[in-house]
């Protein structure tokens, strides 16, 4: 699905956010003044907003992007050779990832989670390759759950974003199945509860985008 839409992808999250998605990303680049020197995983990098946006708050140390499709990694390739940034790229899957113990200063992900067959697998994997004192930072999309405004999101997102994904990405069934996902995915409250039994510290989470983005951050 996600090789499906790789040459829209980045058109679609400006569409859906308002151009919203480069802040979020931004907030979530800048958590990671608050680890330890040292590489960075940006783990299902997609088309690399993400992996650029760190690679621009840390100007120092390497940032590593990989994702499942090697379609978005071929779209993230044009981008980061472009924004002059030098990101080494890989498929991997964040099920098993291809990295020994405490590799990485921090491991990122932006709108990873929901995808996972196995979330508990691959919270374990992203703490694994972690080194200890460094960061676990996750970026997702949840439901608001404020009374109006979750009716009113709810709408938005599964009506109007499959018919725009129809005409725009030409898939409607991908962005069908985005909101689908968020409503499957546990709250973010529930998210900080299984980071914490995989074992990470001081977990927090806040909300972005009026209660439709949680930003997470554990300590290895």
């Amino acid at each position: 699905m996600f090789t499906r839409i790789a040459r829209r992808y980045d058109l679609m999250n400006a569409l859906m956010t308002a151009g919203r998605h480069h802040a979020w990303r931004r907030l979530t680049a800048a958590t990671l003044g608050a680890a330890p020197a040292g590489p960075v995983l940006d783990l299902a990098t997609g088309t690399g907003d993400l992996a650029l946006a760190i690679r621009r708050a840390r100007r120092a140390g390497v940032v590593v992007g990989a994702d499942f499709s090697e379609a978005m990694l071929r779209e993230a390739a044009v981008k980061l050779r472009r924004g002059g940034a030098g990101v080494p790229l890989l498929a991997a899957d964040a099920l098993a990832l291809p990295f020994r113990d405490r590799t990485f200063a921090a491991v990122t992900s932006a709108f990873l989670l929901r995808n996972l067959a196995d979330l508990t697998r691959g919270i374990a994997e992203m703490r694994r390759v972690t080194r200890p004192g460094g960061l676990v930072v996750t970026l997702e999309i949840t439901r608001p759950r404020i009374p109006g405004w979750d009716g009113v999101f709810g709408f938005y997102f599964h009506r109007i974003v499959p018919a725009v994904g129809a005409v725009v990405a030409g898939d409607r069934a991908a962005y069908a199945y985005l909101p689908d996902s968020v409503d499957r995915f546990v709250s973010p409250q529930g998210l900080a509860d299984l980071m914490r039994r995989a074992g990470l510290a001081d977990v927090h989470y806040r909300r972005l985008g009026l209660g439709t983005i949680a930003l997470h951050v554990g300590v290895a």
